[in-house]
């Protein structure tokens, strides 16, 4: 091979004791950022310089494997004339004995002259499946990188799986280089192989989840072949949280005009137990817990215990409790329905009501898509409460509907996307009950920006209204008030409600809330956010009437953590006598919304 005249040392290692190489570089004055770069990773004479090995052997092995490993590095960058020269002590690696001991390597250097760089000529790919499409940058007079070659062929293949082909695959290729017209012609021949349907379904690695209950899970159908099923299959299994991964292998062969299929799965450990903590100096401390087993009754469901306790120490009113039982079993009726049943014990010591409160549901939660769920059931709740109107007992059966779409990249982070949640939940009274419908949405969108998206700019939107029954004819929770962590911050815990006259006050018919966020992340570590709240509450159930506003702003600092930002949030009334007269503070993980 070649040899560079002059040479830019851009990589040295010293050793102290002379064992190891004293000193390796890389020459390559020809070689843009890019490409410099490409054959820095692709060495390994350099790597084990970084490494800081010292064996004169390895650094004989590594430069002799190196001519292989630059040429890739020259290829995948489309240089497919140049020329590389390793010299091990002035020797050329490549006519050194690799058997033959050495005491030591002083050094080794790596010239490289990459040559012009290539673009496409010929470009054939033949035969192409229906809806196939290749990249855009396989393509005459693209810069011709060897890994758009292998994307394209991938594409072809995949081309023929997705209509219903599993067994598709290359069959032969020609490319060849035109050094006086620096071109690279290249031609794919895939075979698409036959037409198949799904086969048998073979189960694998469970152990206390039964091989009926997985398949039925799956989903996968008795039709023909579609590797977007195969997918789907695997994110319903994993999405049980009872496996700690899920892979649907594909045979190397049909069999007649089916493909078997293995599931391999790997249970979790059936039982988890969780802690959380939140505090705000409005709503105090609040403490929660769960205990969940994840297969109780061998098919994947999930049985959940939790409690939450809210208002320690805070200035809501009093304490709050809830218990929470409930249960979900995957792949009921059909694959893609979960049937729910949960069962609800709550005491609100609030502000302006105290309410006790058991309720019980029963419904499915359909996934239309891995991204658009919907929820539907039955309820029944009973109760009692004491507010402004006096002491009443309620008992109502419920209809609830719920639709929620989430295309954020980050629940607890997210940067971009957007997420939107809409429930709707016509309501019978039994005795002196009121009977109407409650309707609540919740509307939440991002955009990022700048050097590598550090400025996120955040907003959300919520809007509820009670519709056909009075204030006196619900239970309190039912009604909306405004202020805290969960709509505005900066106001004092539920502050916005009706005003009765006297200092009397009861929850609004109707509720408006908007939340905006500038979060800007400093490093990977820390974040500063800036945001401005506000909230409606009204007394009839149409929005933005026969009500009142109130505001509050802020700051705060994120701290991101592996499995979230740790969140220290700072607000202030924005408006009314106490506007940046006082501060509350607001401590949890995640962020706000």
């Amino acid at each position: 091979m070649g040899k560079m005249r002059t040479a830019l040392a851009i990589s040295a290692l010293l050793f102290p004791f002379g064992l190891g190489a004293q000193n390796v570089q890389l020459n390559a004055p020809d070689a843009d950022e890019s490409l410099r770069t490409t054959l820095t990773v692709a060495s390994l004479t350099l790597s084990l310089a970084e490494d800081g090995a010292d064996a004169p052997q390895d650094y004989v092995a590594a430069a002799r494997a190196d001519y292989r490993r630059l040429l890739t590095g020259l290829y995948a960058q489309g240089f497919y004339g140049g020329t590389i020269s390793i010299l091990v002590d002035g020797v050329e690696a490549s006519s050194i004995d690799p058997l033959m001991p050495r005491a030591s390597v002083g050094s080794v250097v790596l010239s490289v002259d990459p040559g012009p760089r290539f673009t496409f000529g010929r470009t054939d790919i033949t035969p192409l499946a229906r809806g196939t499409s290749l990249p855009d940058a396989f393509a005459t007079g693209q810069i011709a990188e060897s890994g758009v070659v292998g994307d394209a062929a991938d594409a072809a293949v995949e081309g023929w799986r997705n209509n219903s082909r599993p067994l598709a695959q290359t069959a032969g290729q020609s490319i060849t280089a035109r050094h006086p017209d620096q071109a690279l012609d290249v031609s794919i021949i895939v075979d698409p192989g036959p037409e198949l349907r799904f086969g048998i379904v073979s189960v694998e690695g469970n152990e206390n989840v039964r091989t009926d209950r997985i398949r039925a899970i799956a989903g996968l159908p008795d039709g023909p072949f579609d590797p977007a099923m195969i997918e789907r299959a695997e994110e319903n299994l994993r999405r049980t949280g009872t496996f700690s991964s899920a892979t649907v292998i594909e045979a190397d062969a049909a069999t007649g005009d089916t493909l078997p299929l293995t599931i391999a799965v790997v249970e979790q450990a059936p039982r988890r137990v969780g802690f959380g903590a939140e505090f705000s100096s409005v709503s105090g401390l609040t403490l929660s817990g769960f205990w969940m087993h994840r297969n109780l009754l061998g098919g994947a469901e999930r049985f959940r215990v939790e409690g939450e306790v809210t208002g320690l120490s805070g200035g809501t009113g009093g304490i709050d409790y809830t218990l929470g039982v409930s249960f979900v079993r995957p792949a009921t009726f059909r694959q893609d329905n979960d049937l729910y049943a949960e069962a609800l014990f709550t005491q609100l010591d609030e502000p302006s009501f105290f309410e006790r409160d058991a309720s019980i549901e029963v419904g499915v939660i359909r996934r239309l898509r891995d991204d658009f769920v919907g929820e539907f059931g039955i309820g029944f709740a009973a109760g009692e409460v004491t507010d402004t109107l006096g002491t009443r007992t309620y008992s109502l059966i419920s209809l609830p509907v719920k639709c929620t779409v989430d295309r954020r990249d980050d629940a607890f982070n997210p940067e971009s996307g957007y997420y939107a949640d809409l429930s709707i939940a016509p309501f019978v009274g039994l005795g002196d009950t009121g009977t109407g419908v409650r309707v609540l949405g919740d509307g939440r969108v991002y955009r990022s920006f700048g050097t590598d998206d550090r400025v996120t700019l955040a907003a959300r939107g919520q809007i509820g209204s009670v519709i056909g029954a009075s204030a006196n004819e619900v239970p309190s929770s039912y009604l909306f008030f405004s202020g805290g962590g969960g709509s505005v911050r900066g106001q004092p815990y539920q502050s916005l409600a009706v005003d009765l006259g006297g200092g009397n006050e009861i929850g609004g018919t109707s509720f408006v809330a908007t939340q905006l966020e500038a979060r800007v992340d400093i490093n990977d570590t820390f974040g500063v956010v800036g945001f401005y709240d506000a909230g409606f509450v009204g007394a009839d159930s149409v929005p933005f009437s026969n009500g009142d506003w109130h505001a509050g702003a802020g700051v705060g600092v994120r701290y991101n953590t592996g499995i979230g930002p740790i969140r220290l949030d700072l607000a202030t009334p924005a408006n009314g006598d106490n506007a940046g007269r006082s501060l509350e503070v607001y401590i949890g993980i995640g962020q706000a919304f």
